[in-house]
């Protein structure tokens, strides 16, 4: 038993057991402290932008720590730690040769975060798929489609991308009205409800521009919105919705094909 206390008590158990203790509270306050510091930056519409330079910082610091904390314990079991980094600067070169990939990756993933190509949130379309951005590190990209699918590409890979987060989208919507309408009664209408929808849904901008064609059966009316991407597809239903009804009320037809058969 005192064998056993003396080998417990012995700094070459010990202080490993610490340094690791100390590694791990280190980073958890490092975290604590780096998300403090960029809530207290109030920047509209960067949310996304914020967790990924959060996450990378956080990647970096780990890093650093856990490097530290095993050069430490190193040291402590009476390696040369200098002389190991400074073979290590010989093999880095080697092994710098074989992982080229993921130094491309970790360039790649750097250059992404810093320059704003995308953010977590955003939409963007990477290599013909396109999804969320559910995470974006050093290494790699995760996108999440509209229909569930997930994709993990890696950051060397990314190019030609489409972000349809940056800028609002445009909404246009053709309304069609039978040719016995009255066209200036079916204009005042569609303005109105314009007014009320922008109001209703505190839109930017929304107006119907016109007539937008003289189709083989209606003329057609385009409303046009602008609008952050993403919501554009439930507004485009509540449009068509309260269309019908302001229609019936004001007594304005929906047309639809017929078929006309004449008897000889």
């Amino acid at each position: 038993m005192d064998f056993i206390k003396e080998y417990i008590l012995r700094k070459e158990v010990i202080a490993p057991i610490l340094i690791i203790i100390i590694c791990m509270i280190v980073c958890k306050v490092a975290s604590k402290i780096i998300v403090k510091a960029f809530s207290l930056k109030k920047t509209k519409g960067n949310e996304g932008k914020k967790k990924t330079i959060i996450n990378l910082i956080n990647n970096i610091v780990k890093f650093v720590v856990i490097a530290l904390g095993i050069l430490t314990i190193l040291e402590i079991y009476g390696i040369d730690t200098q002389s190991l980094i400074a073979s290590l600067g010989i093999a880095g070169l080697v092994v710098g040769l074989a992982l080229q990939d993921i130094l491309k990756d970790f360039i790649v993933g750097v250059s992404i975060i810093f320059d704003g190509t995308f953010s977590i949130g955003d939409c963007v379309e990477i290599g013909g798929f396109k999804g969320e951005v559910l995470a974006s590190n050093l290494r790699t990209t995760k996108l999440k489609s509209a229909t569930g699918e997930i994709k993990i590409i890696s950051n060397r890979n990314v190019s030609d991308v489409i972000n349809y987060t940056m800028e609002n989208a445009t909404l246009a919507i053709d309304i069609d009205v039978a040719y016995e309408s009255d066209i200036k009664k079916v204009k005042e209408v569609l303005d109105k409800l314009c007014e009320k929808i922008k109001d209703e849904y505190n839109l930017k901008e929304i107006s119907c521009l016109g007539i937008q064609e003289l189709a083989s059966s209606s003329i057609k009316f385009r409303i046009v919105a602008n609008l952050p991407h993403g919501e554009q597809f439930d507004l485009a239903r509540e449009i068509r919705k309260q269309v019908v009804l302001t229609f019936e009320k004001n007594n304005i037809t929906i047309p639809y094909n017929q078929l006309v058969i004449h008897n000889g």
